[in-house]
Protein backbone atom coordinates (compact mmCIF):
# COMPACT_ATOMS: atom_id res chain seq x y z
CA UNK A 1 0.00 0.00 0.00
CA UNK A 2 1.23 3.30 -0.97
CA UNK A 3 1.85 6.57 1.53
CA UNK A 4 -0.81 7.96 -0.26
CA UNK A 5 -3.37 5.08 0.20
CA UNK A 6 -2.51 4.86 3.64
CA UNK A 7 -3.45 8.44 4.44
CA UNK A 8 -6.53 7.94 2.36
CA UNK A 9 -7.66 4.50 4.86
CA UNK A 10 -6.65 6.77 7.78
CA UNK A 11 -8.95 10.18 6.65
CA UNK A 12 -11.54 6.77 6.21
CA UNK A 13 -11.32 5.88 9.63
CA UNK A 14 -10.90 9.34 11.22
CA UNK A 15 -14.55 10.03 9.32
CA UNK A 16 -16.06 6.54 10.75
CA UNK A 17 -14.87 7.24 14.66
CA UNK A 18 -16.77 10.42 14.71
CA UNK A 19 -20.15 9.54 14.06
CA UNK A 20 -22.33 8.74 16.97
CA UNK A 21 -22.49 4.83 16.05
CA UNK A 22 -18.82 4.19 16.32
CA UNK A 23 -19.08 0.87 18.40
CA UNK A 24 -16.19 -1.28 20.44
CA UNK A 25 -15.96 -3.55 17.46
CA UNK A 26 -15.10 -0.62 15.23
CA UNK A 27 -12.33 0.66 17.70
CA UNK A 28 -11.16 -3.58 17.86
CA UNK A 29 -10.98 -3.19 13.81
CA UNK A 30 -8.85 0.37 13.86
CA UNK A 31 -6.34 -1.16 16.62
CA UNK A 32 -6.07 -3.69 14.59
CA UNK A 33 -5.34 -1.73 11.35
CA UNK A 34 -2.56 0.22 13.91
CA UNK A 35 -1.27 -2.41 14.55
CA UNK A 36 -0.36 -3.98 10.98
CA UNK A 37 2.23 -1.33 10.79
CA UNK A 38 3.60 1.96 12.27
CA UNK A 39 3.12 3.96 9.65
CA UNK A 40 -0.63 3.57 9.67
CA UNK A 41 -0.77 4.73 13.14
CA UNK A 42 1.18 7.95 12.22
CA UNK A 43 -0.98 8.72 9.24
CA UNK A 44 -4.06 8.50 11.27
CA UNK A 45 -2.13 10.99 13.86
CA UNK A 46 -1.59 13.38 11.12
CA UNK A 47 -4.94 13.66 9.49
CA UNK A 48 -6.04 13.82 12.74
CA UNK A 49 -3.86 16.78 13.79
CA UNK A 50 -3.97 18.73 10.76
CA UNK A 51 -8.17 18.62 11.31
CA UNK A 52 -7.59 19.95 14.41
CA UNK A 53 -5.66 22.78 13.34
CA UNK A 54 -8.55 23.64 10.65
CA UNK A 55 -11.12 23.72 13.66
CA UNK A 56 -13.78 21.47 11.33
CA UNK A 57 -13.58 18.46 13.44
CA UNK A 58 -17.34 19.09 14.29
CA UNK A 59 -18.29 19.13 10.68
CA UNK A 60 -17.67 15.19 10.27
CA UNK A 61 -20.33 14.85 13.44
CA UNK A 62 -23.44 16.51 11.51
CA UNK A 63 -25.26 16.40 7.85
CA UNK A 64 -24.39 18.70 6.04
CA UNK A 65 -23.89 20.37 2.04
CA UNK A 66 -20.44 21.26 2.26
CA UNK A 67 -18.56 22.27 -0.95
CA UNK A 68 -20.85 20.81 -3.17
CA UNK A 69 -20.66 17.58 -0.96
CA UNK A 70 -24.04 16.46 0.14
CA UNK A 71 -24.34 14.18 3.54
CA UNK A 72 -27.50 12.87 3.78
CA UNK A 73 -29.05 12.54 7.44
CA UNK A 74 -29.00 8.55 7.62
CA UNK A 75 -25.89 6.73 6.98
CA UNK A 76 -23.33 7.74 4.90
CA UNK A 77 -22.67 6.32 1.51
CA UNK A 78 -19.56 4.91 0.36
CA UNK A 79 -19.14 7.78 -2.15
CA UNK A 80 -19.97 10.79 0.77
CA UNK A 81 -17.34 8.75 2.53
CA UNK A 82 -14.57 8.74 0.79
CA UNK A 83 -15.38 12.05 -0.77
CA UNK A 84 -15.01 13.53 2.92
CA UNK A 85 -11.76 11.20 3.11
CA UNK A 86 -10.30 13.32 0.04
CA UNK A 87 -11.54 16.71 1.94
CA UNK A 88 -9.56 15.68 5.17
CA UNK A 89 -6.69 15.02 3.10
CA UNK A 90 -7.07 18.50 1.78
CA UNK A 91 -6.84 19.40 4.66
CA UNK A 92 -3.64 17.90 5.78
CA UNK A 93 -2.13 19.80 2.31
CA UNK A 94 -3.78 22.87 3.88
CA UNK A 95 -2.11 22.47 6.88
CA UNK A 96 0.90 22.09 5.22
CA UNK A 97 1.15 24.75 3.60
CA UNK A 98 -0.37 27.16 6.45
CA UNK A 99 2.49 25.65 8.50
CA UNK A 100 5.39 25.76 6.46
CA UNK A 101 7.00 28.54 8.21
CA UNK A 102 6.82 26.67 11.42
CA UNK A 103 9.81 23.97 12.38
CA UNK A 104 9.44 20.55 10.92
CA UNK A 105 6.94 18.40 13.34
CA UNK A 106 7.70 14.14 13.48
CA UNK A 107 5.39 12.31 15.74
CA UNK A 108 6.19 8.74 17.36
CA UNK A 109 3.79 6.66 18.80
CA UNK A 110 3.72 3.23 20.47
CA UNK A 111 1.77 0.82 20.42
CA UNK A 112 0.09 -1.09 23.45
CA UNK A 113 3.04 -3.07 25.61
CA UNK A 114 5.14 -1.03 22.75
CA UNK A 115 8.52 0.52 24.18
CA UNK A 116 10.73 3.21 21.68
CA UNK A 117 13.81 4.95 22.54
CA UNK A 118 14.46 8.51 20.21
CA UNK A 119 17.93 10.11 19.82
CA UNK A 120 17.53 13.39 18.48
CA UNK A 121 20.06 15.39 16.43
CA UNK A 122 21.18 17.02 19.33
CA UNK A 123 21.94 14.03 21.53
CA UNK A 124 19.38 14.13 22.98
CA UNK A 125 17.22 10.87 24.03
CA UNK A 126 13.74 10.04 24.82
CA UNK A 127 12.40 7.07 25.79
CA UNK A 128 8.30 6.61 25.03
CA UNK A 129 6.60 3.80 27.18
CA UNK A 130 3.33 2.19 26.12
CA UNK A 131 0.27 3.62 24.16
CA UNK A 132 2.50 7.01 24.22
CA UNK A 133 2.05 9.35 21.16
CA UNK A 134 5.02 12.38 21.11
CA UNK A 135 5.16 15.41 18.88
CA UNK A 136 8.45 16.68 18.33
CA UNK A 137 9.66 20.12 16.46
CA UNK A 138 13.22 21.31 16.31
CA UNK A 139 14.42 24.31 14.89
CA UNK A 140 17.56 26.25 15.11
CA UNK A 141 16.52 27.98 18.22
CA UNK A 142 14.35 25.85 19.88
CA UNK A 143 13.77 22.31 21.03
CA UNK A 144 9.39 21.45 21.57
CA UNK A 145 7.68 18.51 21.94
CA UNK A 146 4.28 18.06 23.15
CA UNK A 147 3.62 14.53 25.02
CA UNK A 148 -0.15 13.68 23.95
CA UNK A 149 -1.06 10.87 25.82
CA UNK A 150 0.96 8.35 27.57
CA UNK A 151 4.59 8.13 29.20
CA UNK A 152 8.31 9.12 28.38
CA UNK A 153 11.48 9.56 30.18
CA UNK A 154 14.34 12.09 28.74
CA UNK A 155 17.78 12.74 29.21
CA UNK A 156 18.88 16.05 27.43
CA UNK A 157 21.99 17.73 26.30
CA UNK A 158 21.65 20.86 28.04
CA UNK A 159 21.98 23.83 25.91
CA UNK A 160 21.03 27.21 27.30
CA UNK A 161 21.13 28.70 24.09
CA UNK A 162 18.30 26.51 22.87
CA UNK A 163 15.73 25.62 25.50
CA UNK A 164 14.28 22.20 25.68
CA UNK A 165 10.74 22.02 26.46
CA UNK A 166 8.03 19.57 27.21
CA UNK A 167 4.13 20.39 26.89
CA UNK A 168 1.97 17.75 28.50
CA UNK A 169 -1.10 18.11 30.35
CA UNK A 170 -1.77 21.91 29.79
CA UNK A 171 1.90 22.52 31.62
CA UNK A 172 5.53 23.17 30.85
CA UNK A 173 8.89 21.63 31.73
CA UNK A 174 11.68 23.35 30.71
CA UNK A 175 15.19 21.83 30.91
CA UNK A 176 17.75 23.20 33.28
CA UNK A 177 20.51 20.37 32.32
CA UNK A 178 18.45 16.87 33.27
CA UNK A 179 16.96 13.37 33.31
CA UNK A 180 13.22 13.68 33.88
CA UNK A 181 10.19 11.43 33.30
CA UNK A 182 6.74 12.19 32.56
CA UNK A 183 3.25 10.65 32.63
CA UNK A 184 0.23 11.95 31.59
CA UNK A 185 -3.30 10.83 30.92
CA UNK A 186 -6.94 12.75 30.84
CA UNK A 187 -6.65 12.76 35.23
CA UNK A 188 -3.58 14.06 35.75
CA UNK A 189 -0.27 14.68 34.67
CA UNK A 190 3.36 13.93 37.06
CA UNK A 191 6.81 14.65 36.46
CA UNK A 192 9.48 13.48 38.55
CA UNK A 193 13.13 14.53 38.82
CA UNK A 194 16.00 12.03 38.36
CA UNK A 195 18.76 14.49 38.00
CA UNK A 196 19.90 18.21 37.30
CA UNK A 197 17.07 20.84 37.66
CA UNK A 198 13.72 21.60 35.76
CA UNK A 199 11.04 24.63 35.72
CA UNK A 200 7.29 23.51 36.01
CA UNK A 201 4.84 26.01 35.10
CA UNK A 202 1.78 26.61 32.98
CA UNK A 203 1.80 28.89 29.53
CA UNK A 204 -1.79 30.32 30.13
CA UNK A 205 -0.33 31.58 33.27
CA UNK A 206 -2.94 29.77 35.80
CA UNK A 207 0.63 29.02 38.32
CA UNK A 208 1.28 32.32 40.34
CA UNK A 209 5.17 31.31 39.86
CA UNK A 210 7.03 28.87 38.38
CA UNK A 211 8.10 25.64 40.52
CA UNK A 212 11.88 24.63 40.64
CA UNK A 213 12.49 20.52 40.97
CA UNK A 214 15.19 19.07 42.29
CA UNK A 215 16.22 15.52 41.87
CA UNK A 216 13.53 13.24 43.65
CA UNK A 217 11.13 15.51 43.55
CA UNK A 218 8.10 14.74 41.69
CA UNK A 219 5.24 17.27 41.12
CA UNK A 220 1.87 16.04 40.54
CA UNK A 221 -1.03 18.37 38.44
CA UNK A 222 -4.91 17.67 38.45
CA UNK A 223 -7.20 19.61 37.63
CA UNK A 224 -7.67 21.98 40.77
CA UNK A 225 -3.99 20.80 42.52
CA UNK A 226 -0.71 20.73 42.38
CA UNK A 227 1.29 18.70 45.06
CA UNK A 228 5.06 18.18 45.11
CA UNK A 229 6.49 15.71 46.96
CA UNK A 230 9.82 13.78 47.24
CA UNK A 231 10.86 10.37 46.12
CA UNK A 232 13.86 8.33 47.53
CA UNK A 233 16.38 6.71 44.35
CA UNK A 234 14.56 3.30 45.57
CA UNK A 235 11.23 4.84 44.63
CA UNK A 236 12.15 6.20 41.08
CA UNK A 237 13.86 3.38 40.43
CA UNK A 238 10.40 1.28 41.12
CA UNK A 239 9.01 4.12 38.81
CA UNK A 240 11.39 3.75 35.87
CA UNK A 241 11.26 0.06 35.98
CA UNK A 242 9.54 -0.12 32.65
CA UNK A 243 12.60 0.91 31.09
CA UNK A 244 13.62 -2.59 32.19
CA UNK A 245 10.49 -4.63 30.76
CA UNK A 246 9.35 -4.86 34.26
CA UNK A 247 6.79 -3.53 37.28
CA UNK A 248 8.27 -3.42 40.58
CA UNK A 249 5.59 -3.29 43.30
CA UNK A 250 5.95 -2.34 46.84
CA UNK A 251 3.21 -2.90 49.51
CA UNK A 252 0.60 -2.26 46.26
CA UNK A 253 -2.98 -2.72 45.85
CA UNK A 254 -4.24 -5.07 43.95
CA UNK A 255 -6.17 -3.01 42.20
CA UNK A 256 -3.69 -0.72 41.49
CA UNK A 257 -0.86 -3.25 40.38
CA UNK A 258 -3.37 -4.71 37.98
CA UNK A 259 -4.47 -1.21 36.38
CA UNK A 260 -0.28 -0.70 35.69
CA UNK A 261 -0.68 -4.40 34.13
CA UNK A 262 -3.36 -3.65 32.24
CA UNK A 263 -1.50 -0.39 30.18
CA UNK A 264 1.04 -3.05 28.90
CA UNK A 265 -1.67 -5.70 28.00
CA UNK A 266 -4.02 -5.97 25.42
CA UNK A 267 -5.65 -8.65 27.61
CA UNK A 268 -6.80 -7.17 30.99
CA UNK A 269 -7.10 -8.02 34.95
CA UNK A 270 -10.42 -7.47 36.05
CA UNK A 271 -10.26 -7.41 40.27
CA UNK A 272 -13.52 -8.38 41.42
CA UNK A 273 -14.53 -6.90 44.28
CA UNK A 274 -13.15 -4.06 46.62
CA UNK A 275 -12.08 -6.27 49.40
CA UNK A 276 -10.08 -7.98 47.09
CA UNK A 277 -8.50 -5.04 44.93
CA UNK A 278 -7.43 -3.92 48.58
CA UNK A 279 -4.97 -6.86 49.33
CA UNK A 280 -1.36 -5.94 48.41
CA UNK A 281 1.50 -7.34 46.97
CA UNK A 282 5.57 -7.04 47.01
CA UNK A 283 7.52 -7.68 43.71
CA UNK A 284 8.91 -7.08 40.20
CA UNK A 285 7.10 -8.44 37.63
CA UNK A 286 7.63 -8.66 33.92
CA UNK A 287 5.41 -6.22 32.09
CA UNK A 288 4.05 -7.78 29.63
CA UNK A 289 3.50 -11.43 30.79
CA UNK A 290 0.38 -10.56 33.34
CA UNK A 291 0.10 -14.03 33.70
CA UNK A 292 3.27 -14.45 35.91
CA UNK A 293 1.25 -12.21 38.40
CA UNK A 294 -1.67 -13.29 38.35
CA UNK A 295 -0.66 -16.88 39.24
CA UNK A 296 1.86 -15.15 42.08
CA UNK A 297 -1.42 -13.40 43.82
CA UNK A 298 -3.90 -16.01 43.02
CA UNK A 299 -1.24 -18.38 45.06
CA UNK A 300 -0.70 -15.73 48.01
CA UNK A 301 -4.22 -14.76 48.50
CA UNK A 302 -5.81 -18.62 47.76
CA UNK A 303 -7.84 -16.36 44.79
CA UNK A 304 -10.02 -17.55 42.06
CA UNK A 305 -8.82 -16.52 39.17
CA UNK A 306 -11.34 -17.06 35.71
CA UNK A 307 -10.76 -16.24 31.84
CA UNK A 308 -13.67 -14.19 30.82
CA UNK A 309 -14.54 -12.96 27.87
CA UNK A 310 -10.65 -12.74 27.13
CA UNK A 311 -9.63 -10.94 30.87
CA UNK A 312 -8.33 -12.45 33.55
CA UNK A 313 -11.13 -12.30 36.65
CA UNK A 314 -9.90 -12.33 40.24
CA UNK A 315 -12.15 -13.03 43.08
CA UNK A 316 -12.30 -14.88 46.15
Amino acid sequence: MSAQEIDLRAAEWLERRHREEWSESDQSALDAWFAVSSAHRLAYLRVEAAWNRAHRLSALRRPQRDAGLLVAAGRPTRFAKIATAFAILSVVGAGIAVYATKPPEHIYATAIGGHETITLADGSKVELNTDSVLRVATSAGTRTMWLEKGEAYFQVKHDSAHPFVVMAGGHRVTDLGTQFLVRTDPQHLEVSLVEGRVRFDAPDGKMREPLLLSPGDSVVAQENTIAVTRNSPHELAKELGWRRGVLVFDNTTLAAAAAEFNRYNREKIVIAGSTVGQLRIDGTFPAENLGVFVRAAQQLFELRVENRGGDKVISR
